[in-house]
């Protein structure tokens, strides 16, 4: 059975075909910085054939759905950005490597820049190979897949598990491809990492747009 998600009309997202369902956390640096992801669920990955993951932010049994959707006031309304990531990502670099950004599906998750510098002023530097492999570490990390690279004009992407992972107090980072179907029967653009928000108050619902750190969800 494939992997798939379908979103409920008001409800929650309904995952099939045994998708593994993990957690992940930053590993963070003395300053506040995250350096990479550690998976915490200590069976590294539960399988079930078919779950509901809570997408209104006020399930009491997260990241599962307990049918809170139908008793609270929420805006299922699907937002997400028109047209494909590539037509909407602004380039930053010049030859040999580019780094390409859609904000509108940024979820701050804070991998594209450290105390020193950013992965956008890395880009302009990037024929240094030392910086253009911390600017390809960078990228590889940011779980939403707003920022991808180039290089000598192939985009190459990270070499991800066919799994859903629950960011504690953030969204369902969703990867290695799996299919999204709206509640409209239409799907969103497949690619290899998406988020998916939990908390019921993005903008560009189903996607992740950072709006979890604002509004203070937890879970």
């Amino acid at each position: 059975m494939n992997h798939q998600i379908a979103i409920a009309d008001g409800g929650p997202y309904l995952v099939s075909g045994g998708v593994p369902i993990t957690s992940k956390a930053p590993i963070m640096s003395e300053h506040g910085e995250p350096l990479t992801w550690k998976t915490t669920t200590a069976d590294a990955a539960e399988i079930k054939g078919r779950v509901a993951l809570c997408r209104c932010g006020a399930s009491d049994n997260k990241p599962y759905c307990d049918g809170s959707h139908a008793r609270v006031e929420w805006d299922g309304t699907d937002n997400a950005p028109d047209g494909a990531y590539d037509e909407r990502a602004k380039s930053y670099g010049g030859e040999g490597f580019e780094v390409f950004d859609d904000r509108p599906i940024c979820v701050h998750a804070g991998f594209c820049g450290n105390r020193v510098t950013n992965i956008w002023k890395m880009a302009a530097k990037a024929d240094d190979s030392r910086i253009r492999a911390e600017a390809m570490s960078m990228v590889e990390r940011c779980p939403s897949g707003a920022l991808t690279y180039a290089v000598d004009g192939e985009t190459n992407e990270p070499d991800l598990p066919s799994e859903v992972a629950v960011i504690p107090d953030g969204p369902l980072w969703v990867s290695g491809g799996i299919e999204v179907t709206r509640a409209d029967g239409s799907t969103l653009e497949n690619r290899n990492r998406v988020t998916l928000c939990r908390c019921g108050q993005s903008g560009s619902k189903p996607l992740c747009d950072g709006s979890h750190k604002e509004a203070g969800f937890t879970g």
